[in-house]
Formats: C-alpha cells, structure tokens, sequence
C-alpha cells in the first residue's frame, strides 16, 4: 500500500506548504493530491506542486469535468505529463448539482453518462491513432447543428499524449461505483471504513470489473480513500475537529432529495444518524449537525487519538492494502509528527 497527502485546502486564500509536501516526499509518500470546488482550481495547484518537487506524483482530485470540455482536460493532462517526466495522475469527478448549475452555470445532467463519455474521448486524445470524432448523447465531435459554422473538422493533437497516463475517478454511489471499474484506472472513495469496504463499494465495483473485462480487477485498479489523521491525547476534542466536515457532507453537500454522501452514510449502516444530520444542516443547526455525527463513524473513516490509538486503527488500513482494498492511502494532516507516524507504520 503506498501513502498519498492532501496537497491543498479550501479556504480564503490558496496556500500550500511546501515545507510540509516536501517532507512527505523525503518519507516516501507516493503522491500528492490537489483539489477544486468553487474557488482555487486543481490544476493550477498540481503545476505549482509538481514544478517544486522531484519524486512526488501529483494528481488531481478532482477536476469537475462540467468545467471543461474533455479535449481541455486531456491537453491539461498531456502537458502536465511532459513538464513533469510522467508524474501526473489525472482525477476527474461530476461534482454535484448545485455546483455544476450554481456556478459553474451548466446542466448537471447525467454524470455517468458524462464520465464514459468523458473518458472514452480522452483516451481517443492521449492514443492519437487518428483525428478524435465522437458522437455520443453529451459530446459531439466535431460539433454541428444550430449555432456552428460547418467547418468544424476532426484534429489530432499536435501533443504527442501518454496513453499510460492514469484516469481516476471520484465516486461513491453503486452506479458510480460500477462505472468507475469499468472505464476508469482508480476510484476515490469518500467515508471508507475498511473494515467494511468488502460490503459497501467492492461488490459494486466488481460488477464494473465483469463489464469491463479483459481481466479487470483490484490488482490492476486504484483505490484512493482520503483519511484525515488527527494526532492528539484529548480524543474526543480530535473527533470534534472531523465532525463539522463530516456534517458539512452528509447533511449539506447536496440537496435533501440528491445528496450521495448521505446515502453513503445510510449503506455504512447510520441511517437514523444520517437522517438527523441532514434535517439539522438544512436547518441551519450546524453546530447540533456536526455534534450529531456518530463517534463511531468518526473512528471508521479517520484516525484520531494519541499515538498508540492510532497505530492500533492503522492495522485494519494494513490488512485493507493486503487485501487490495487499497491502493493508496491518502492522508489529510497538518501536523509533522502525524505525517512520520503512518509512514513509520505503512512504509
């Protein structure tokens, strides 16, 4: 299993330690990751991250595909590639409807149509057999009808692209799940218990292996869980910290009908949590939402406590990585002494 840290955090101002993604580096951490959700973007972070360091994969997790046009993010990617020597990992995810339609000003439409579609015309781009075309249910390449000159054409890139460059996707409902098997080269799983990955995504991601086929399997797919690492002797201070984001997810990330974080929390088995949760945010009660995420959620998806509590919850990560449950294990942590402890554990 290799370890993987969140590079960038959301906030009034972009910043990124430096300092702190080298030293990750220096321990042998496999990657970083940056991130978007309306403010800083990924793709800006994941240049500035991997023109400053030397071993470091940098991936993005994600970029909201409604935000670009497929042939954008592949010329992203195929440039990221090249400057870098190989070592960018291209994230991609649908976002959610108040995102996509609030901000971004576009339909959300149907993710999963968009994430084949997405993908399969990146591909075309990177392999550069012949002049991309594509005429699918969202993209049509070149594009015609009302509006259009005519004199669209089909362009290869001048860019000599990657195929080997990987795709990631960001997914966590079953169909999302299936999907990303079957087109994608890894998943980032949101809320992942390891003790119940077998349940709640690999079924779902098995049935994506058999769509795909060609021998498709966790041997050769990514899964990437994000874990947010708390180091501290006052554990339910530490889990305090974790609650507010959780609540944020699972009772405000989506409207009541379409939020996939908290029909994730009800598969994991926190229906009635996860129904309080969500009544208490759209309500305005944060505060009482956050102090209504389960203790018990908090320690299947996070590691919070002093050192030994955490070295003792890092097994099940372990066994998860023997397994092949786990790939990387991504790990969101202000704190140095956090970031040596689950590299003295894992590496």
């Amino acid at each position: 299993m290799k370890l993987g840290i969140s590079a960038v955090s959301f906030g009034p101002r972009v910043r990124i330690d430096m300092d702190f993604i080298r030293r990750a580096e220096s321990l042998g951490y496999d990657a970083a990751w940056t991130a978007e959700a309306y403010g800083n973007d990924a793709v800006s972070t994941a240049a500035w991250v991997l023109a400053r360091t030397e071993r470091l994969k940098v991936g993005t997790a994600i970029m909201q595909m409604p935000a670009r046009t497929p042939a954008m993010a592949a010329m992203t990617a195929m440039t990221l590639d090249h400057l870098s020597g190989g070592r960018f990992i291209l994230g991609l995810g649908p976002s959610g409807p108040q995102v996509v339609e609030g901000w971004h000003g576009v339909p959300y439409g149907k993710p999963l149509t968009r994430t084949r579609e997405y993908i399969a015309i990146i591909r075309q781009i990177l392999a550069r057999e012949k002049p991309v075309e594509f005429h699918g249910e969202i993209y049509d390449i070149p594009v015609t009808g009302p509006g259009t000159t005519g004199l669209g054409k089909p362009l290869k890139s001048i860019l000599h692209g990657n195929p080997e460059i990987p795709i990631y996707t960001a997914s966590i409902s079953p169909n999302g799940l299936r999907c990303a098997a079957e087109v994608a080269d890894g998943v980032f799983p949101m809320m992942m218990d390891p003790d119940t990955f077998d349940r709640v995504y690999l079924p779902y991601l098995e049935e994506g292996f058999a769509r795909a086929g060609g021998g498709k399997s966790l041997e050769n797919f990514a899964v990437v869980p994000t874990v947010t690492v708390i180091l501290t002797d006052d554990v339910e201070r530490g889990r305090n910290l974790v609650k507010g984001h959780l609540a944020l997810y699972i009772g405000g990330m989506g409207a009541r009908s379409k939020n996939f974080y908290n029909d994730l929390a009800r598969r994991m088995g926190y229906e009635a949590a996860a129904a309080r949760i969500q009544d208490l945010y759209l309500a305005g009660r944060k505060a009482e939402a956050a102090a209504a995420v389960p203790d018990e959620l908090v320690d299947a998806v996070h590691l919070v406590g002093p050192r030994e509590r955490i070295r003792e919850r890092l097994q099940a990560w372990k066994e998860a990585g023997r397994r092949g449950y786990v790939h990387t294990l991504n790990i969101g942590t202000p704190q140095p002494e956090a970031l040596e402890l689950v590299a003295e554990e894992i590496l």
